[in-house]
């Protein structure tokens, strides 16, 4: 599509983008932050833990993990390898394919996930859910759903992961 043919943003359609892209970067860096300052845990590490703990056993292929989190096995295999050696996961072969490979969280795990939710929880109350009314949330909630829906159908990578986002 030449730039000729490309519907452009509105002023008002564009300063609404730019205050998402912030919003959302800013938000991600605060939720963050607040959880290494109370719990020396990054918001990724925190994902992968409640990940852990919602699954059978606390329990989930590596893969699955990096699929539910949209991030490259290679990320995740980096920060699951730290968290390791922190004692909150153990990694083992699968059972029953002994190719892939098994993240189980620990006590350890479990017992810094359950200090660290009210962190996180709070802090995306505070800076993100109470900031709108109601109507506002459930708005950008059928946004969100109406995009993930989209990006789903028009990338195959993704299709693993469409039961994760419903």
């Amino acid at each position: 599509m030449s730039a000729s043919e490309t519907h452009w943003l509105s002023s008002e359609q564009q300063r609404a983008w730019r205050a998402f892209i912030i919003g959302s970067t800013l938000l991600t860096d605060t939720l963050d932050r607040e959880l290494r300052q109370a719990h020396g845990l990054s918001l990724g590490e925190y994902e992968i833990l409640v990940r852990l703990s919602e699954s059978p056993d606390r329990t989930l292929r590596m893969a699955q993990i990096a699929e539910s989190m949209q991030h490259s096995r290679s990320r995740v295999t980096h920060t699951v390898s730290r968290m390791e050696k922190a004692g909150l996961i153990a990694r083992c072969a699968a059972e029953g394919d002994r190719r892939g490979v098994e993240a189980r969280m620990t006590d350890k795990g479990w017992d810094l996930l359950v200090q660290a939710a009210p962190t996180h929880v709070n802090g995306v109350r505070e800076h993100f859910v109470d900031l709108a009314g109601d109507a506002e949330f459930a708005t950008m909630g059928k946004l969100m759903n109406a995009v993930a829906d989209h990006l789903l159908a028009v990338n195959p990578a993704f299709e693993d992961i469409r039961d994760t986002a419903e």
